[in-house]
């Protein structure tokens, strides 16, 4: 199957990408309904985030420039001081964003 991407077929696009988002949401949610909330659940749930970010950068760091090495460095230490992972994300961009800057 083929959708054109001139005219409407972009828009079917969009449409079709929103429903899978929408259908994971909140399938993920009503998942999450029949599992109980453990001490060891919400300690899964709340490390998932930093896994995540982890994955993400990975391989970036490996097969990125010195700006993408710097970033995730910037990313970890910041994860490890603070433990939250927006502060991280964002101390990650601004340090590529310095480092490419400057360079």
């Amino acid at each position: 199957m083929t959708l054109e991407t001139a005219g409407s077929g972009t828009l079917i696009v969009i449409l079709i990408m929103a429903v899978v988002t929408l259908a994971t949401r909140w399938g993920g949610v009503f998942a999450m309904s029949f599992v109980p909330i453990s001490r060891r659940t919400e300690q899964f749930i709340s490390a998932m985030s930093g896994s995540v970010l982890v994955a993400l950068l990975t391989p970036m760091a490996v097969n990125g420039d010195n700006g993408a090495r710097l970033a995730f460095l910037a990313t970890a230490v910041t994860m490890l001081l603070l433990k939250k992972p927006l502060p991280a994300i964002a101390a990650g961009i601004i340090a590529v964003a310095l480092f490419r800057h400057l360079a």
